[in-house]
């Protein structure tokens, strides 16, 4: 898996990315404008609820063949047959992303990699030998303590995706999960200031802090539909908390919200931001974003992840 924010300028990534998800499979080719980025093709198609399942620790593909074949399909409506490197977008809940801090500096290199091998097979639940791993240093927190993201695929489970594109004589040389595909959208313009994505699914949300072009906190919640306003209410205590204990070595208060997914409202998602931080933030559209849509019926929601990855091709 490559590293998803360590190193963006990569020439070989390509703007044509698909993106996986329980009962829908996406696929869009981004051009890139003067002033705008706008969708070159872009197609959808639901599929089976059972064909993808997505697990961390389970099978996520029950038919292999009848994936690829609803690849070939989608790739042939989009106008996309041709092209066979690609990026790639998994389910949250088959990745898992972690923000490790260690609550000492290790006195060696040795030490640091066995304290960062104990913390993420805790943090992962497996052994580092079963995953794929990425990591990224990041910068220390408040007390100066080192921190690192980590995300991690199994290595079975990124096996099954991957066998599946080359069925079709095709490669994808970045597999990064949702969150973490739908957060490159944040990472664009370079503010310094705090943004939020809530990304959510029938299983609950994964929410991440950004500040400038890094995480600042993640949060995988697995909850019920009616429990997803109440833990959004917990998750932004926190982030007030933590950012009042920071003093003068915090952001700017939450400037941008970006939402994928309806599990929660905009608008009550708006409300309980204002209600928690005191801010009046308008969820961003595609537009907001850079993003010109081909059409009014295309949903951004279901090509956010993939068209994400797309904008690493010029970055």
């Amino acid at each position: 898996m490559a590293n998803p924010l360590a190193k963006l300028i990569h020439p070989w990534y390509p703007a044509n990315a698909i993106g996986f998800e329980k009962g829908l499979l996406t696929m869009v080719q981004l051009e890139r404008g003067k002033s705008a980025t706008s969708l070159k093709r872009a197609a959808t198609v639901s599929l089976p609820e059972s064909l993808i399942r997505p697990s961390f620790d389970e099978t996520n593909i029950s038919d292999p063949g009848e994936l690829a074949a609803a690849l070939n399909d989608l790739a042939a409506s989009a106008g996309l047959l041709q092209r066979k490197r690609w990026s790639a977008s998994l389910p949250d809940a088959s990745s898992r992303s972690l923000i490790m801090t260690l609550e000492s500096n290790p006195g060696s290199h040795a030490e640091l990699e066995e304290v960062l091998t104990w913390k993420a097979e805790r943090g992962f639940g497996a052994p580092l030998d079963e995953l794929s791993l990425s990591r990224e240093r990041l910068p220390p927190d408040a007390q100066g303590r080192a921190r690192y993201l980590l995300v991690g695929t199994r290595s079975a489970v990124l096996a099954e995706y991957e066998s599946v594109l080359h069925m079709l004589g095709w490669r994808a040389g970045l597999v990064l999960p949702r969150h973490v595909a739908e957060g490159q959208w944040l990472t664009l313009n370079g503010s310094r200031d705090d943004a939020l994505l809530l990304s959510s699914s029938g299983t609950g949300f994964t929410a991440v802090v950004f500040r400038g072009k890094q995480p600042l906190i993640i949060r995988t919640v697995i909850c019920e539909p009616h429990e997803c306003e109440d833990e959004l209410y917990r998750l932004l205590l926190f982030y007030r908390d933590k950012r009042s204990g920071e003093g003068e070595l915090g952001a700017s208060l939450l400037s941008r919200l970006l939402v994928v997914g309806d599990a929660i409202s905009k608008e009550r998602i708006t409300t309980i931001v204002r209600d928690t931080l005191g801010v009046d933030l308008r969820p961003l559209e595609a537009e907001d974003l850079g993003l010109q849509l081909s059409t009014r019926e295309l949903n951004f929601d279901a090509i956010a992840a993939p068209a994400g990855l797309a904008t690493l091709s010029w970055r």
